[in-house]
């Protein structure tokens, strides 16, 4: 016998001491119950399985019981049944729940079943140990993979081979994949596994065969238990699907990234004429690259490759410049920023944070795709594996608004800002944020302050933008993102973010520094906005075009003078789409044309 084993029969024995010395006297009479049964387990937590455990019993002799249920200490813990008379022969039954007499459940451990037999003055423990588990089993995926290295498993591998899933589960476990980006997540895939399974393969494909679309997938295991109990892992909610708890990474190591192509490019601004370095993951794949200016079609160089290190020279033309890698299984594109070889007037900083902090891609390999809007730390210098946000819609039309109409404007990254790659804000006169710019590290929010304050025009076109602040540490991740505050990085309010249906048009409210001029004064359709509703202690409101149908009439466009500087906002979504080609709307033209003079001067 086992020490545990002779630990718990010496547990029983005292248990049975107990009860018997507490009636009175011991006595052996093996006759004086007949076919007592108890079950081996119960687990009281309402699943529908093992919640109570039946028993039963038949005395030989007529008798009135008490039945009662004792821990390992011999200790009772409830009375199950106190009857008056049973009779010789009849079944007795009985029930326990797995709580104590105040109604708590009991602790996990070992239970018996003792009967009293008042009449006799006798006390019997009667049946097998009862078990009571309220614990459920903890199912995990250890690693994925033949190395169980850090990060997701990346498909497809080499040789069309399946990705091995390491599984730590009980019994016969329930393997399911589910998407987790891009879009809302949801099951592609369930199997039922045999019993003592510790690796499963997956070919990434769904439930019917067909191969699952490239981006983040999850593989959670579950399992029951002796008692019936379930475990998964991660949690899921009553949907099925997981539970995500905001700055929480999933447990396990259970990440699958599908990928048909992704391009690594740096985060900070190259030099002219230099040689950038891009990495390029097509999964062993040719690929072709094209490299072009933001907003123009034709490209300035291209290529056919296989090497995972891309070796581009870039113009000597400052600017934003596009790279774009082109496989069989897909294509993405992204920005590569080149600084002006001339000094300019005007910074353009493009928030890189911003775009890592929305880009669906897992980096700790959990499956769940790290993004500052979770709480989740980010790396800022990673793959982007789909469409850059914002980039196309937003900074590349307004940047090549400022090519066409050649304004010359030197670009960084609000990553080359913080770390101090570059020049510095105080060498121009005007900062411009082409689009969202929803987190940056607090010394970069001061510094933008600051700016303005001494006598810089910052404009910004971001929306719900320098309200957020994240800290860029030494080994490029992006941490600790905070919640909004409840003002920008220059001390003003803005309302939540409007959805307008149908559009609603601007109207000039007021212009003392003739922000306006030029236009008619009218904007119109625009379905995305926010609203001023307080500029701030410091600053006072010197233009603004209101809407139709204001919330705060406050303005929407609007200027405030901070310190020496000013502050102009542009929370519009779809303004720089009215700046492209010949659908340009004249109205928005002018409004930009004099942005760029106080912006320059």
């Amino acid at each position: 016998m086992s020490r545990a084993a002779g630990f718990v029969f010496a547990a029983f024995a005292l248990a049975t001491l107990g009860g018997l010395v507490a009636a009175g006297r011991l006595i052996r009479a093996p006759n004086a119950v007949d076919g007592a049964r108890t079950p081996a387990r119960v687990s009281p937590n309402a699943d529908g399985r093992l919640d109570v455990a039946p028993a039963t019993l038949r005395l030989a002799r007529p008798d009135a019981v008490r039945i009662s249920v004792l821990d390992a200490r011999g200790d009772e813990v409830r009375v199950l049944d106190a009857r008056a008379a049973l009779a010789a022969g009849a079944l007795g039954r009985f029930a326990w729940d797995g709580r104590t007499a105040s109604g708590a459940i009991a602790p996990d451990g070992a239970y018996r079943v003792r009967v009293v037999l008042r009449r006799e003055g006798r006390s019997l423990v009667v049946g097998a140990p009862i078990r009571l588990d309220t614990t459920p089993p903890r199912p995990l995926v250890d690693w994925i993979g033949p190395y169980g290295t850090r990060g997701p498993e990346i498909l497809p591998l080499p040789g069309g081979r399946a990705a091995e899933v390491h599984l730590r589960a009980d019994r016969a476990p329930v393997v399911r994949v589910f998407a987790m980006a891009p879009g809302a997540s949801r099951l592609v895939l369930e199997r039922r596994l045999a019993t003592g399974t510790t690796m499963w393969r997956w070919n990434g494909t769904d439930s019917r065969g067909r191969p699952v679309a490239p981006g983040s997938y999850l593989v959670g295991v579950a399992t029951r238990d002796r008692a019936g109990k379930l475990g998964t892992s991660p949690a899921l909610g009553r949907d099925g699907l997981p539970l995500t708890t905001y700055g929480t990474r999933l447990p396990g190591q259970g990440g699958i990234t599908v990928r048909a192509i992704a391009v690594q490019p740096p985060s900070t601004p190259v030099a002219p004429g230099s040689v950038a370095v891009v990495g390029v993951d097509a999964r062993r794949r040719a690929y072709a690259w094209s490299l072009r200016r933001a907003g123009v079609a034709k490209p300035l160089a291209r290529g056919r490759t296989s090497s995972p290190q891309l070796r581009v020279r870039v113009p000597a033309g400052g600017g934003l410049y596009e790279l774009t890698a082109r496989s069989r299984a897909g294509v993405a594109t992204v920005p590569i920023p080149v600084r002006a070889r001339e000094r300019r007037a005007v910074l353009v900083v493009l928030p890189v944070m911003t775009w890592q902090g929305r880009n669906p891609v897992d980096d700790d390999g959990d499956g769940l795709p790290n993004l500052l809007d979770r709480g989740l730390p980010a790396r800022a210098d990673r793959v982007y594996a789909g469409p850059v946000a914002d980039l196309a819609r937003r900074d590349e039309p307004l940047l090549a608004w400022l090519d066409r109409t050649r304004r010359a404007y030197d670009v960084t990254t609000d990553v080359a800002l913080t770390r101090g790659a570059g020049p510095r804000l105080e060498r121009y006169t005007g900062v411009l944020v082409p689009s969202d710019a929803r987190w940056l590290p607090h010394a970069t929010l001061i510094a933008l302050r600051r700016f303005a304050q001494d006598g810089g025009t910052v404009a910004s076109f971001g929306l719900d933008s320098l309200r957020r602040e994240v800290a860029l540490g030494s080994d490029g991740v992006l941490a600790d993102p905070s919640p909004p505050a409840p003002t920008d990085a220059f001390g003003a309010a803005l309302s939540p973010v409007l959805r307008r249906s149908p559009p609603v048009s601007l109207v000039e409210a007021s212009d003392q520094i003739q922000l306006f001029a030029g236009t008619t004064g009218a904007f119109a359709g625009f379905g995305t906005l926010q609203e001023l509703t307080s500029t701030g202690a410091g600053a006072r409101l010197v233009a603004a075009a209101v809407s139709e149908r204001p919330q705060t009439g406050r303005g929407v466009i609007s200027a405030t003078r901070l310190g020496k500087g000013l502050v102009l906002r542009f929370p519009l979504p779809e303004l720089p789409t009215r700046l492209a080609g010949r659908a340009a709307d004249p109205q928005v033209v002018a409004l930009m044309e004099r942005t760029w003079t106080l912006l320059s001067h």
